[in-house]
């Protein structure tokens, strides 16, 4: 490997990074140097790689220790057989890169991956290295999330957890056929049971820190994972029962979907062409409807065609439109659950819909203002002057509903 400088390096492994979408910060707890105790922040603002939920802006310094890998799983351009330049980081250069990004207010925190170098618990140690020096040594208090290597040692596993925000294990694939076929070096039973194993120390920590708030803190932003869309011919059906899986077995905080992109040099077998974005798109709809909205997996499932979100529309209104018969929705009297199935309402507009009906009659006026997309909604609902009539029954619905003609559904209601 040619000697490189700091920058050379920079480019190559901050770009070889960019694959790895499970880099959000959301959840993890609030820190600041403001109290004098440390340096680095999880709050503040800087250059944009990711949201939280609450709308904060998240900057993160997002590169890999190394893209050099002793695998070679046919989906990634870093895998062994690759053509792609090489650089490697020190851990030392890691930590001078995040503080001096830090101190010019560039970054929030780190998101740190790499490829697997000598072996897996070589790898799990220098990226422990990373985050340990950083806390220690440098006591920085900002975002710090590790990629972690599931054959690794338990106990670098653990340790990583007591420095980091949130670890993540990518499970890659779908299936573990599917993985087998295009990363034989990897095994499937082996990832899920690293993702088994965080999940319960992060519980065990949780429950210490409810009968202490002295016990050390483990992983406290949970854990996420990855899965790589299009690259196999798992459909959607698939892909989201195997993401329901992780959720309801190993309360994973979220699942995030990548579409597959060809690389140079591909591995026979791969696709030639890229799955259309707005499929992943669909998938994380389709994710929070699993997440946030109290809908079951047969439920999406009721509304793909041959196991496929559809494309044209969001899998909610999807849903919406083969389940009419549970349509318009009283704003006035309908429970939580029925509300969050409303297409265009959510989480925050149901709590204010319930919030608000306690001390009064909503009207169509009253509803407006309290939804960020009232014509969505529209369709959908009952207020005390306004009923969709015989445009819920219609055969038009599913044409009005489409992005080509919202316009025509979407005029100015008028009261009942």
């Amino acid at each position: 490997m040619a000697r490189l400088d700091l920058k050379a390096k920079l480019a190559i492994l901050a770009d070889a990074a960019k694959y790895d979408a499970s880099c959000a910060s959301s959840g993890t707890t609030r820190r600041s140097s403001a109290d004098g105790r440390g340096l680095g922040s999880t709050e503040g603002m800087g250059i944009c790689h990711a949201y939280a939920p609450d709308g904060r802006c998240i900057s993160l310094l997002k590169i890999l220790l190394t893209n050099v890998c002793m695998f070679d799983c046919a989906y990634c351009i870093n895998r062994r057989s690759s053509s792609v330049r090489r650089a490697r980081f020190t851990v030392e250069e890691v930590v001078r890169l995040t503080i001096g990004f830090y101190r010019r207010n560039y970054i929030e925190g780190l998101f740190l991956s790499s490829g697997i170098i000598r072996s897996p618990d070589y790898t799990m140690e220098e990226l422990v290295r990373v985050a340990r020096t950083l806390r220690t040594e440098h006591r920085f208090r900002g975002y710090i999330h590790l990629k972690t290597i599931p054959d690794a040692a338990p106990e670098l596993v653990a340790e990583a957890g007591l420095w980091a925000d949130r670890l993540s294990i990518n499970i890659e694939l779908p299936t573990a056929a599917a993985l087998k076929a295009l990363a034989p070096e990897k095994d499937a039973a082996r990832i899920e049971g690293t993702i088994g194993g965080l999940h319960a120390r992060i519980a065990e920590a949780r429950e210490a820190r409810r009968r202490s708030r002295h016990a050390p803190r483990f992983a406290p932003a949970g854990q996420s994972t990855q899965m790589i869309i299009g690259a196999d011919s798992a459909d959607d059906h698939t892909i989201l029962r195997t993401a329901d899986a992780l959720y309801r077995r190993h309360a994973m905080r979220r699942v995030y979907y990548s579409a597959f992109s060809p690389i140079p040099d591909p591995a026979p077998g791969l696709p030639a062409l890229s799955p259309p974005l707005l499929r992943e798109h669909r998938l994380y709809q389709a994710d929070w409807m699993l997440r946030f909205y109290g809908f079951a997996l047969d439920e999406v499932a009721s509304a793909m065609k041959s196991g496929h979100l559809p494309l044209e529309m969001d899998p909610k209104r999807a849903w919406a439109l083969a389940n009419r018969a549970l349509f318009p929705v009283d704003v006035n009297r309908a429970g939580r659950e029925m509300l969050l199935r409303v297409p265009g309402l959510g989480p925050k507009a149901v709590a204010r819909i319930l919030a608000a009906r306690r001390h009064r009659t909503l009207r169509w006026a009253d509803l407006a203002r309290l939804v960020s997309s009232p014509r969505a909604v529209r369709p959908w609902v009952t207020a005390a002057d306004w009923r969709p009539g015989a445009l819920l029954e219609s055969d038009r619905l599913r044409a009005l509903v489409t992005p080509a003609r919202q316009g025509e559904l979407f005029a100015s209601p008028v009261p009942a």
